[in-house]
């Protein structure tokens, strides 16, 4: 791979990339795989060393998958799933469809994936170099690490929900528009788990306010976690150690948390030169807290834009177009879900029970989860149904 420096040695001039990218999660991996194949001077920093743990489900749909320009290795699959089992207080139902809805991966091993690709499409990729201030200047962005200054036309700000980077755009985003998430790993073999949960995810409501419990299999083990609303979940540790003991897991387990935004708040992901994207653009799922093929897809969108603007002459304020590109494909279909979120965890004890005592309700939410309807249908579907009742 051609690697470039910031200071060309022979000209003994200053390099200008045409954009960094900051942070190899799956939004900026796949903003760098897109903005090397697309031709840009790409340079991605990363602050930890890959493979590094990253705590999350795991679960990858085929919605996330569709945005990949390559076929998904089959060993990285390590369940597939065709349902769900909901459950609420005493009501508990399970219901499947006829095909694959996602699969489950280590994030570890998914992530790393990505970065891999990103280096292969020409992007310069450096690990372990964390950025500590990323600034705008009417020339450029200048990218500060403990290795130098680095400067480029544009920046992509793929840190994640807890960098605080993504403050060059707008403040950080206040408890009341973020949840968090505690997970664990529970070691478990295949015919337990196919015994036990077989090709479903076990989804809990009312264990935590405005979010679920859960846990889903995995080749060698359980994925487990509770998510929830900060302002609704004032002890996230007791709450998870409860689920564990509650569902029989009562090993000694590290628990791994952290932030996840609400989907479908307005936030402003554009500077004059900066792009935020994936959750620190605040693009999630705000009823099921998913977030990868928002991840994936804004990634690939700010890439398209920048490099329209570097390699067709175009105009700084054409970096507007990353939004209304991001608007078009989900943005209502996170406006929805944050909807049908307040909608489910204002009253629980009416709307949960009627989501998991009738099998069409689930049915047609997974319709959702597998992209044939969004939220605005599921939501207009649901209150005529609540009528008719």
């Amino acid at each position: 791979m051609k690697f470039r420096l910031f200071h060309d040695i022979f000209e003994g001039t200053t390099f200008m990339y045409d954009v960094i990218i900051i942070g190899g999660g799956p939004s900026g991996a796949s903003a760098g795989r897109r903005a090397g194949k697309l031709g840009l001077n790409t340079l991605l920093l990363e602050k930890e060393e890959f493979p590094r743990y990253k705590p999350c489900g795991g679960g990858l749909s085929k919605h996330a998958i569709s945005y990949l320009d390559f076929e998904l290795p089959q060993d990285i699959i390590e369940w597939e799933v065709t349902g769900a089992r909901v459950s609420f207080r005493e009501h508990i139902i399970e219901v499947h469809k006829d095909h694959c809805l996602s699969v489950m991966v280590s994030r570890d091993v998914f992530d790393n994936l990505l970065l891999e690709k990103a280096k292969e499409s020409g992007a310069e990729v450096h690990t372990g170099e964390r950025v500590s201030q990323c600034m705008e200047t009417p020339e450029c962005v200048e990218v500060t690490t403990e290795k130098g200054t680095y400067q480029a036309r544009f920046a992509i700000i793929a840190e994640g929900a807890n960098g605080l980077l993504k403050t060059s755009v707008r403040p950080v985003d206040s408890d009341e528009d973020c949840g968090v998430c505690v997970v664990t790993e529970v070691p478990a073999g295949e015919e337990e788990m196919e015994k036990r949960i077989g090709k479903t995810v076990y989804m809990r409501f009312g264990v935590a306010g405005g979010g679920y419990g859960w846990f889903f299999p995995h080749r060698t083990y359980y994925s487990v976690g509770i998510g929830g609303l900060i302002k609704d979940l004032p002890h996230p540790r007791e709450t998870m150690l409860e689920f564990l003991r509650c569902n029989g897991f009562t090993g000694d387990y590290k628990l791994k948390g952290h932030k996840i935004p609400l989907g479908g708040v307005k936030r402003r992901v554009t500077g004059s030169r900066i792009l935020l994207s994936g959750d620190a653009a605040g693009f999630v799922d705000a009823f099921l807290g998913e977030g990868l093929a928002y991840a994936i897809s804004s990634g690939q969108f700010a890439a398209e834009v920048i490099a329209g603007i570097c390699q067709c002459n175009g105009k700084i304020k054409d970096l507007k177009k990353y939004e209304y590109l991001c608007q078009a494909e989900f943005g209502p279909h996170l406006k929805y879900s944050l909807m049908f979120s307040r909608i489910m965890h204002r009253f629980p004890d009416k709307t949960f029970k009627i989501f998991t005592s009738n099998e069409k309700m689930i049915d047609k939410y997974l319709d959702v989860v597998d992209s044939k309807i969004n939220y605005k249908d599921y939501l207009r579907w649901s209150l005529l149904n609540f009528k008719l009742r």
